[in-house]
């Protein structure tokens, strides 16, 4: 980007029949999302999660793992010392070389933390508008929804959902409809959205579900059991997986996601000794393979998988 080359910051999405189909996978070299929610380039999905269950070590994870040309991260109303550990720590050097991070603090005024997601979001359609591949990592959008409320009560307007104006409804899905397939490139997008309580119908939460493309759940129960990244695959979509993977791997994937459920149905009764096996094949068999499962679901941050060694093993547990 030329020093002298200005940008707007406030841009129309691009017109519906100027996007790209999604048709190609975009690994992360995480697990879970790779095998089971499997991202397509130019895809936007939002990631909902409470405080303290992973989620900037899972964003870290998918900013320095994933096959993209550049990585925007916008990072909105965090805490101080959270920007500090998550360009250390997080995102660390290998993550660093190839993105750009806009921050926007909790302390700042409200309309340089709106202004923070949109200018991330300016500097991925330049990428895009040059033909790169580029991942936009946005956290958060409650965040910036919040923002939103502060400008629009300051300005006047009357309170509606929840205590949030009519214009935040209004700046949501211009923002995230910038983000997708271009004319040559394309933005992948990850945006967090803040769950407190496990409330998915609340506002913000439901607005956002509504618009993007799929749906990554975190959940605090998971990660209270050392389960790390704490997704709850069972409640969690991708809405283009089934269009840009491998027959094989949407049969396994859905497999899984099968025996997922099945066990956790019967979890309460399986812990306690209740069960008795025999009773139901399909229990018998998710008891059997469920170690596999857990130790495919489970993955250290710091060691990414490639995506076909991560479709092999999911094979392997299901087959």
């Amino acid at each position: 980007l030329d020093q002298g080359e200005l940008v707007p910051v406030d841009r129309d999405p691009p017109p519906a029949l100027s996007r790209r189909p999604v048709e190609l996978a975009m690994p992360t070299k995480v697990r879970i999302l790779d095998g089971l929610l499997t991202l397509g380039e130019g895809q936007r999905i939002g990631l909902f999660a409470g405080s303290g269950v992973g989620k900037s070590t899972l964003l870290g994870s998918v900013a320095r793992g994933v096959v993209a040309d550049v990585v925007v991260v916008a990072l909105v109303g965090e805490r101080g010392r959270e920007v500090g550990e998550f360009l250390e720590h997080a995102l660390g050097p290998e993550g660093r070389k190839r993105s750009v991070v806009v921050v926007a603090t909790s302390d700042v005024s409200p309309l340089e933390r709106l202004r923070a997601a949109e200018v991330a979001t300016s500097y991925a359609e330049f990428f895009r508008d040059q033909g790169a591949k580029v991942m936009l990592l946005v956290d958060s959008v409650t965040r910036y929804a919040r923002a939103a409320r502060e400008v629009g009560l300051a300005a006047g307007e009357p309170p509606a959902r929840r205590g949030y104006p009519p214009s935040v409804f209004a700046l949501m899905p211009r923002l995230l409809e910038r983000s997708g397939q271009g004319p040559r490139g394309s933005i992948t997008a990850i945006y967090t959205v803040l769950v407190e309580g496990g409330d998915m119908d609340e506002p913000i939460a439901d607005e956002v579900r509504g618009i993007l493309d799929g749906h990554v759940v975190m959940d605090r129960s998971i990660a209270s059991r050392g389960r790390y990244p704490a997704i709850d695959v069972t409640v969690s979509l991708s809405r283009v997986m089934d269009g840009i993977v491998s027959k094989e791997h949407r049969a396994a994937a859905r497999k899984l996601r099968a025996l997922l459920g099945v066990y956790e149905a019967k979890r309460d009764l399986i812990t306690l000794g209740a069960y008795v096996k025999g009773s139901d094949p399909e229990v018998d068999e998710a008891v059997a393979k469920m170690p596999r499962i857990e130790q495919f679901l489970r993955q250290d941050p710091k060691e990414p998988v490639e995506i076909a060694d991560t479709i092999a093993t999911l094979l392997k547990i299901v087959g």
